[in-house]
């Protein structure tokens, strides 16, 4: 009888232990369950703690991509594509915008052209049919002024061919020369860049020499550039002034270059 109590008691020890056991510790990796009152007190620091990562994290990775975004965005913002240089309907250079120059800008380039001597760049901007007149003073003799193409005006400085110009004013004698040797007296007998006063379809210089100019080029077809030098000499007190007027005919916007008139006191 004191056996079996023994054995029945040890059974129970047994058993109770197996109990606390399977109650016990849980297995690793596995969370605790939390009440809701654990998870209520716990939720905010959790979110804060989260919020503050999240944070952390962000400027990182906007640090990481900013540049590259900026490098690309200003890389798009500077990129200009390449402008081509364009000509007009007469043949002539026009500005990076594509537009004609205006009449004082072309004058500006052919008075740097019979400056340098530079019968192609001048060449260019004589009008396509009907050539360039060159008349020896204000009086524009539409008869006996010579007249010469495009093609010729770009050979012209080295034509050793005689020609007449008219005739000198006062003498009456022929005006025979070269076009070099009329060059120097007739057309850039001065320094019309550096000294010249500068006018836009207006008349600075005036003789005894009728200026017919508004009558064979009407103001409603062509514009005109005057460079006009007072005097050179003041010894003479103005008796050697000296204008050349750059004519060129209205072709829309563009211009195109007809005439070139030298003028100066005369007897």
């Amino acid at each position: 009888m004191y056996f079996a109590k023994k054995i029945g008691g040890l059974a129970l020890i047994a058993a109770m232990l197996w109990l606390t056991a399977c109650s016990g510790t849980p297995e690793a990796g596995t969370e605790p369950k939390q009440t809701p009152e654990q998870t209520q007190e716990q939720t905010p620091e959790q979110t804060q703690k989260q919020a503050e990562q999240t944070q952390k994290h962000a400027p990182e990775q906007t640090e990481k991509q900013t540049p590259e975004q900026t490098s690309t965005a200003q890389s798009a913002a500077t990129t200009e594509s390449p402008q081509e240089t364009e000509t007009s309907s007469t043949g002539q250079p026009q500005d990076l915008e594509g537009l004609p120059p205006s009449v004082e800008e072309a004058a500006t380039t052919v008075i740097r052209s019979i400056k340098n001597k530079d019968m192609k760049q001048l060449a260019a901007w004589v009008h396509r049919d009907k050539g360039l007149r060159f008349s020896p003073y204000a009086y524009v003799d539409t008869k006996n002024d010579l007249v010469f193409t495009r093609e010729e005006v770009e050979g012209l400085m080295n034509d050793s061919t005689k020609r007449v110009w008219r005739t000198f004013a006062g003498s009456g004698d022929l005006i025979e020369l070269t076009f070099a040797d009329y060059y120097k007296r007739f057309v850039y007998d001065a320094d019309f860049i550096q000294k010249a006063e500068i006018a836009v379809n207006k008349g600075l210089g005036q003789g005894t020499t009728i200026n017919n100019l508004n009558e064979v080029y009407p103001k409603e077809q062509y514009d005109f550039v005057e460079y006009h030098i007072a005097g050179i000499d003041p010894s003479v007190e103005g008796m050697d002034w000296r204008s050349l007027r750059l004519v060129f005919e209205k072709i829309g916007e563009d211009h195109a270059l007809v005439g070139i008139i030298h003028d100066q006191w005369t007897p």
